[in-house]
């Protein structure tokens, strides 16, 4: 097994918001890379700094060992790794394929089984960590899969990620993925909801900010957003469309388990308010916007 680590290639389809940092550190780490993406000048840079660009994923997998996906939603992986020009006509016995998109629990497990029918392994390894995460190397990787394709895996995870994590059998890394949004939206309507608030009683923003983010009431998401808010830069690291994407799969799966999730549910809501207002593609810290919607202010830059 060592010796196939640091030969095998690697092949990475969906070069998005994501995908795009995590190709780059792939290649930055000494891998073989192959490429592909649906719009294909976004392969462009990676091509130009030494990475192969495949003609679909059929062809990448052809080309590959390891075959990285990371693309926006359940249809897409289906689409990628089984439609008519998808991984699985390319890749041969023995090849792994890695999901890093986050989609439904149930999809990923038979997803797997076709794979599997062919001799082809698969692991769910859905991310966090925004595009900072994925440019910087840094990203939480959750893996769900077969414990020895999960140690094969190693040397390509190290070289996207800090924190790497198996936590199951099949579906059991997009499971934990969306514990993890549950949490991350938790986490922003309540930032939010304290900005509105610490506005609204007039003290100064950043003074705020300094007084508490370092305290029990401090998390990634008061960190790197709030910051954001006060200067009201929208630029994403997650956008809202990708947030709802996976709001939808933590709803219809707590459905199936019989699960109450309220504040997630609400926010799920406000984030449609955002949507109707052409919102989608602005950052998932944006939510903001719908508490000022109902408080008629907006949190005032520099205050």
């Amino acid at each position: 097994m060592s010796e196939r680590m640091g030969t095998e290639r690697i092949g990475f389809v969906g070069l998005g918001i994501m995908g795009q940092g995590m190709a780059t550190n792939l290649l930055n780490a000494g891998f073989a890379l192959t490429v592909w993406n649906r719009t294909i000048t976004r392969m462009q840079d990676l091509v130009a700094q030494g990475a192969h660009a495949g003609a679909s994923p059929a062809d990448v997998a052809a080309r590959s060992d390891i075959i990285i996906t990371c693309v926006s939603d359940t249809p897409d992986v289906q689409a990628v790794i089984l439609g008519e020009q998808g991984i699985i006509h390319g890749a041969r016995p023995d090849a792994l394929v890695i999901d890093c998109s986050t989609i439904s629990p149930q999809a990923t497990r038979e997803m797997a089984a076709a794979l599997g029918e062919k001799g082809i392994h698969m692991l769910d390894a859905p991310v966090s960590g925004g595009s900072e995460g994925a440019a910087k190397g840094t990203l939480s990787i959750m893996v769900g899969g077969e414990s020895d394709q999960f140690v094969r895996a190693l040397p390509v995870f190290r070289a996207m990620g800090k924190t790497i994590t198996h936590v199951g059998g099949h579906g059991a890394g997009q499971t934990v993925k969306l514990v993890n949004q549950v949490l991350v939206v938790g986490n922003c309507i309540a930032m939010c909801e304290a900005l509105m608030f610490a506005q609204a009683g007039g003290v100064d923003l950043q003074k705020t900010y300094n007084a508490i983010s370092q305290g029990a009431a401090g998390s990634w998401m008061f960190t790197n957003r709030a910051p954001q808010i006060m200067a009201r830069d929208w630029r994403p690291g997650f956008t809202i469309d990708l947030q709802q994407k996976d709001l939808r799969l933590v709803l219809e799966a707590a459905d199936e388990l019989g699960v109450p999730i309220p504040v997630t549910s609400l926010v799920f809501q406000l984030y449609r308010t955002l949507q109707a207002r052409g919102a989608g593609s602005e950052g998932n810290h944006a939510l903001v916007k719908a508490l000022e919607n109902l408080a008629g202010f907006e949190i005032a830059p520099g205050s």
